[in-house]
């Protein structure tokens, strides 16, 4: 059952916010100190593109972390987030959709908070 809501997950909106996460992180390594933020991005991408049976973890991070994260929000997560919430609520509006948009708000909150997140099975 998972691997066919993942088909249809990539079909109807998943590969368009991949590749936004592929895009983001490719941007962030043009640059050396951008790598970590670009190291991110590929994960989540992964995440992403095939998100059932699988969720995230948040571990404490300390103060480098949450930095990290400040940094992130400011110069990339908002974007990545309300693109994330836009699908959701998309996918919500319909009865059949709304497990697909609650991927996709999922996604929302880890665009935000991306340094201390786990991906596990």
């Amino acid at each position: 059952m998972r691997t066919i809501a993942n088909i249809l997950w990539v079909i109807f909106g998943g590969l368009e916010l991949a590749l936004g996460w592929v895009l983001a992180g490719l941007l962030c390594c043009i640059t050396i100190v951008g790598i970590p933020f670009g190291k991110q991005c590929f994960k989540i991408a992964g995440f992403v593109l095939w998100p059932f049976g699988r969720r995230v973890v948040y571990e404490r991070g300390g103060a480098v972390n949450l930095l990290l994260n400040i940094l992130w929000i400011l110069l990339l997560g908002w974007e990545l987030a309300v693109a994330s919430l836009a699908i959701g609520l998309a996918w919500c509006a319909t009865i059949i959709g709304i497990p697909f948009g609650l991927q996709a708000l999922k996604f929302a909150k880890l665009a935000l908070l991306p340094f201390g997140a786990r991906v596990v099975r």
